[in-house]
């Protein structure tokens, strides 16, 4: 297996540039508390325009756009254009809607919309009438930049941290898990999707599930319908037959959405998906191998400790063959990067496993931690924040882990 040099950039808050963790930062370092949740109407306020809309990437040189509409007779049609007001291309989609409990959600339409330009700016209208947006389409070489963050729920945090993502300049947005916390409150579905649409309407965002997301009530509901209704993914595209786990391809990336919540065993349906969705990456096109994941695999913070470990075997022999380059799990509040580790030990060959679950949750950081570090644990810190990945041709990555705000540069060689 090749060796890839890996340059690691973390922005932390530190004063200076150093060449090690001194005191007073990483995992010795606690930010503030908690910002108390943000505060919604339990019926939001009907609307005949679009709302909560989304985009995520459909395939090569494609787009989904996801809305939800009130009005049930508003017909699923993107216009889009690359000037403003000028929409010279038109597509149709499809709808869906579901009940769970008491609650009744809107139409929600995807539709997806195509051949797009590569690094091109694109304005389009959902329906018949509402405001015009714009999005960004990724560009088809390196270098790409990636905004990761996980665990995001909807609090003054989160709010802090999309706010502090937007300043900066990135191509998509990955998430692996827990997105609105609604936990059983569907009403918290629709503020989530109001409070993300500014940067999801413009970035695409592709995203995978938690355990937040699950909501299955025994006996009365199944589990994951709001997310799979509103948060459709390319699973079909990538040759998965469910919405919980799939993979795409932008710029020279290949990366695998994989799900903690549904089965993973070596009889399961996703193991067979991911074990043939591996044997076909071309590392001559895709030479960057990245996978996302809610429950990390490599954790020593004491919250959620063990809950990845099942999963990791049954499935980090296919990551290895494969050659994964970096695996990025949320769940954990806190932030974690390892060194290349395979098999719990140091190996030149395995994947950089980063956990980042502190998008704003509001349940808080995880500040405890397992002492002593184990060996593969090269920083961890419990600390609000998101990341930002940039891969570039010549086999080497720069992975910025800003918290909020930050106050420094801390770089590793590996």
């Amino acid at each position: 297996m090749e060796l890839r040099a890996i340059l690691v950039a973390i922005l932390l808050s530190v004063s200076s540039v150093t060449t090690g963790i001194g005191a007073g930062i990483g995992e010795d370092y606690v930010r503030p508390k908690p910002r108390k949740a943000l505060t919604f109407p339990w019926k939001r306020k009907q609307s005949a325009e679009p709302q909560q809309v989304h985009i995520s990437l459909a395939g090569e040189k494609q787009m989904r756009i996801s809305w939800i509409t009130d009005d049930e007779t508003s017909p699923s049609i993107v216009k889009y254009g690359t000037s403003p007001g000028e929409y010279t291309y038109s597509s149709e989609g499809e709808s869906t809607s579901y009940d769970y409990l008491l609650y009744s959600s809107g139409k929600i339409h995807h539709v997806v919309i195509g051949p797009l330009g590569d690094d091109t700016v694109y304005y389009y209208q959902c329906g018949r009438q509402g405001p015009e947006f714009l999005l960004k389409t990724p560009p088809s070489q390196f270098p790409i930049t990636f905004a990761v963050v996980g665990d995001l729920g909807q609090t003054g945090w989160t709010t802090s941290t999309l706010n502090h993502i937007a300043q900066c300049k990135y191509d998509v947005q990955l998430v692996p898990g827990d997105l609105s916390y609604a936990d059983y409150q569907q009403h918290l579905w629709d503020s989530f999707g109001e409070l993300v649409q500014p940067h999801a309407s413009a970035i695409p965002w592709m995203v995978t599930e938690g355990n937040h997301e699950k909501e299955r009530i025994l006996f009365f509901e199944d589990g994951f319908q709001a997310y799979n209704a509103r948060w459709k993914m390319p699973y079909t595209e990538s040759g998965s037959t469910s919405n919980l786990y799939y993979s795409f391809e932008v710029a020279g990336v290949h990366v695998v959405m994989l799900g903690s919540y549904t089965d993973y065993d070596k009889n399961s349906d996703q193991y067979a998906w991911l074990k043939a969705d591996l044997a076909e990456v071309d590392r001559e096109k895709t030479p960057w191998l990245l996978v996302l994941l809610h429950a990390p695999w490599y954790n020593s913070n004491w919250a959620h400790q063990g809950e990845g470990d099942s999963m990791m075997v049954a499935m980090e022999p296919l990551l290895y063959a494969a050659g994964v380059d970096i695996l990025v799990a949320g769940h954990v509040h806190a932030y974690e990067r390892s060194e290349r580790v395979h098999n719990g030990i140091l190996d030149p060959c395995g994947a950089v496993h980063i956990t980042i679950g502190d998008g704003g949750n509001r349940e808080g950081l995880a500040q405890r931690y397992i002492h002593p570090k184990p060996d593969w644990s090269v920083f961890r810190e419990a600390s609000f924040g998101h990341g930002r990945v940039q891969e570039d041709a010549n086999v080497s990555v720069a992975l910025e882990l800003p918290a909020v705000p930050p106050k420094g540069t801390y770089f590793v060689n590996m």
